[in-house]
């Protein structure tokens, strides 16, 4: 697959591997489609006479657990998986193995909680590193981290740290990128894939390179049968807003979407989280319960499960919510939304 720099400066100096090709201007757009409940939304897939068909993949719906954290820590890890079962959710992502004031809960115990209710744990946030040698990262506690992983039979393993641990520059990111390559080794040796997903600081510029873009570097020196990546929607939009122009000011436009379609294999996972366009507030959206901003996700979904693999889906959505007002409204809410979105066969 061949790889075209968005920077000429950057393919001149970044080796190895050449760079994701990145197109000009993506701006949110409006929601489309009708209202359906999840059961109707993974009824026919239609025949091309008049009939629709659901944009999100059957069986992909997941939603990364960190939105629910409030229940997980208070109530536990069986009643919030008892609600996502009535919520039609078919995976979770963990950000966590500890349920908090619930009491005490065993790896085995999770993984069987999570199959009696019908929901497969597809991934898990852990951190990068920490200053703390015995913390539990992949940079300190790597074995046990996959260890975990392997028990809870997750197929993917990654990480929501930036790769900023030695700073912003260049070399600083191709020293991260290795780690990055070495933790992919490591999980692949175990039948896992190693991932990072990203906030908005990843699509800013190097500051000793200004105008080299972060994110194509890590693109540029991951190794793509090593590390994966799981791009959360809103905050790429959120970096397309922020960053849309070279510290000198000077135009430098990049669509989200773009990247996916350009090596859609290295994005197993996604992060479906709304907003909406805000000039008053501080990185230029403001996050909403998904459904209710103006990040055009039925066009996103069906670009990927479409113009990619014609079908034969292999991504994993996960809705998300950062600091959601009331966790179990807004997991309802997102399945509905999410099921809702139906388009005409053969569009």
């Amino acid at each position: 697959m061949s790889r075209i720099s968005p920077d000429p400066e950057l393919s001149r100096t970044l080796s190895r591997r050449g760079i994701l090709g990145v197109a000009a201007g993506a701006t949110a757009a409006a929601f489309l489609g009708a209202a359906a409940t999840p059961a109707a939304a993974t009824e026919s897939q239609g025949d091309g006479h008049g009939h629709s068909r659901p944009v999100l993949p059957p069986g992909r719906l997941g939603i990364q657990l960190y939105s629910l954290r409030d229940k997980v820590s208070t109530l536990g890890f069986a009643p919030v998986f008892a609600e996502l079962q009535k919520y039609d959710y078919d995976e979770i992502e963990f950000a966590g193995y500890t349920q908090g004031s619930a009491g005490a809960i065993t790896l085995a115990q999770l993984k069987r909680l999570a199959r009696d209710h019908g929901l497969n744990p597809i991934g898990s946030h852990v951190g990068y590193y920490s200053s703390d040698p015995n913390a539990y990262t992949f940079a300190t506690n790597l074995t046990k981290v996959l260890d975990d992983a392997q028990a809870l039979g997750l197929k993917h393993i990654g990480t929501a740290s930036g790769p900023f641990r030695y700073g912003s520059t260049v070399d600083a990111w191709k020293r991260a990128a290795e780690e990055f390559n070495t933790y992919g080794a490591a999980a692949k040796a175990r039948g896992m894939k190693f991932y990072q997903h990203n906030h908005s600081e990843e699509f800013s510029f190097a500051t000793d390179r200004p105008g080299v873009r972060l994110y194509d570097v890590l693109l540029a020196e991951t190794d793509p049968d090593l590390v994966y990546l799981e791009m959360d929607i809103y905050w790429a939009y959120v970096g397309q807003f922020r960053f849309s122009k070279r510290v000198d000011g000077t135009p430098a436009p990049f669509d989200p979407l773009r990247y996916v379609l350009k090596q859609p294999e290295r994005y197993p996972l996604f992060h479906v989280k709304d907003g909406v366009r805000d000039d008053t507030v501080e990185h230029g959206y403001r996050m909403t319960d998904v459904g209710d901003g103006d990040i055009d996700y039925k066009t996103f979904l069906s670009s990927v499960t479409q113009r990619t693999h014609r079908g034969r889906t292999y991504h994993h959505w996960q809705a998300e919510h950062d600091n959601p007002q009331e966790s179990f409204a807004f997991a309802r809410k997102s399945s509905e939304h999410l099921h809702s979105l139906r388009e005409k066969c053969g569009e």
